[in-house]
Order: C-alpha cells, then sequence, then structure tokens
C-alpha cells in the first residue's frame, strides 16, 4: 500500500513518502477492526497471545512514526522499500512444519510476544506498511500456528494504526480524502481475505503476497534511487 500510494496516490499522481506511510497507517486501523472482528467470530484469535502483542505495540508505534517524520524523504523511501522487498522475499520462502506449535505461555513467552508487539509497532508506525508485515513472520519463525499469527495481527494493526497515527497527526501527513476511498476498498479485501485465510491453500496466498511485496517495493526502491 505504502509503495502504490507513493507512486501513483494522490491528486498529483503520488504523495510524498511521509504522506504514503501515514494515510496507510491509519487505514490499518479500520481493517484492524473488522480482521479482529471477523477473526474472533470465528474463534481464531487467542486473546493470551494477542494480548501481549498489543501491549508492547502501544508505545513503540508512536515511536516509529516519530522517528519517519523528522528523516528526509528519500532515506526515508529506500529504507520502507528495502523493508517491503525483504518481507517479500521471506514470504516466498517455504516454512518448514513445526512438530508443535508454541502456546506463549509462561512468563518468558509472554515477554517474547511483547517484544514481538514492540518490534511490530515499531516498524508499522515508521513504515507505514502494518503490523502483519512484521508480526506474522516473526511469530511463525518463532514456531506459532501460522493462523494464529494472522489472527493476532488483525488485533496488533488496530494498537499499530492508534499509536503511529497519533503521531503522524501532529504533522499533518494524512491525506484524509484519500484514507476514506481506501479503506473501503481494504474493508471489502478483509472480508474476501479472512474467507480465504480458513479455507485456501497457504502457499498460494503466501506466494502472491510475496511478489506483491516483491514488485511494489523494488517500483519504489527504483523511484527513489
Amino acid at each position: 500500500m505504502v509503495s502504490f500510494l507513493a507512486l501513483y496516490g494522490g491528486m498529483s499522481g503520488g504523495m510524498t513518502i511521509h504522506q504514503a506511510a501515514a494515510t496507510s497507517l491509519f487505514t490499518f486501523l479500520f481493517t484492524g477492526l473488522l480482521g479482529s472482528f471477523l477473526y474472533h467470530r470465528r474463534g481464531s484469535i487467542a486473546w493470551r497471545i494477542a494480548a501481549p502483542v498489543c501491549a508492547g505495540a502501544i508505545v513503540f508505534g508512536y515511536a516509529g512514526a516519530a522517528l519517519a517524520a523528522v528523516l528526509d524523504p528519500r532515506p526515508l523511501a529506500i529504507a520502507i522499500a528495502l523493508v517491503i522487498v525483504g518481507a517479500g522475499l521471506y514470504v516466498l520462502i517455504p516454512l518448514k512444519p513445526h512438530s508443535e506449535y508454541r502456546s506463549g505461555q509462561g512468563w518468558r513467552g509472554q515477554v517474547e510476544l511483547a517484544a514481538v508487539g514492540a518490534a511490530s509497532g515499531f516498524g508499522s508506525g515508521f513504515s507505514g506498511a502494518g503490523g502483519p508485515l512484521f508480526s506474522v513472520p516473526i511469530m511463525v519463525i518463532l514456531g506459532y500456528l501460522p493462523l494464529t499469527a494472522v489472527a493476532t495481527s488483525q488485533v496488533l494493526q488496530i494498537i499499530a494504526a492508534l499509536s503511529g497515527s497519533i503521531g503522524n497527526l501532529r504533522h499533518g501527513f494524512i491525506d484524509w480524502q484519500a484514507a476514506w476511498v481506501i479503506t473501503v476498498f481494504e474493508l471489502a479485501g478483509v472480508i474476501g481475505g479472512v474467507k480465504l485465510a480458513h479455507v485456501a491453500s497457504p502457499k498460494l496466498l503466501r506466494r502472491l503476497a510475496g511478489m506483491l511485496c516483491v514488485i511494489t517495493g523494488a517500483l519504489l526502491l527504483m523511484r527513489s534511487l
């Protein structure tokens, strides 16, 4: 979303990287709300896991947005493009099956999940790319069930988007007109995405998402260099 907005969004054919990141992040507040409701209704959210992840993201989402706001546009665009491409490449790597998935029990598990939330919240606020881009890969690497990681990321989106958007409001980076239009289409996508996440082939979905990240991130990188 960030790379697309930076390349094509806005009335003049493209937003600044600060506007693109802030506008994208703000829309994730609403996709997170709808996604959390839909996943919770299906019983897919493990709140014992989601709670510490969200707690870790509260402060760090704001910190990430605050740091991005003071960086020059070109280095920021390059950093965000590299994050998006890196996430896409990771998604394309085949997953190794786990014999036993983790549950986040114990104080160490809770601290670890809070650290995941802190890293994901900071990355989300900094890049505007959304918490799931960071939290899902990290949680899967740590051994959590992929569906649990995706469901948790929906709740994380609410906290990370709200925290980061508070920082962006101070600088007036959010394009409100574009944000509302984007949100309408994103919400429609969330409804379809939740259904696909429960019935479609995870391998196919991962490949499509990975290819999209690599392509759009590469376009943004080439535009920024």
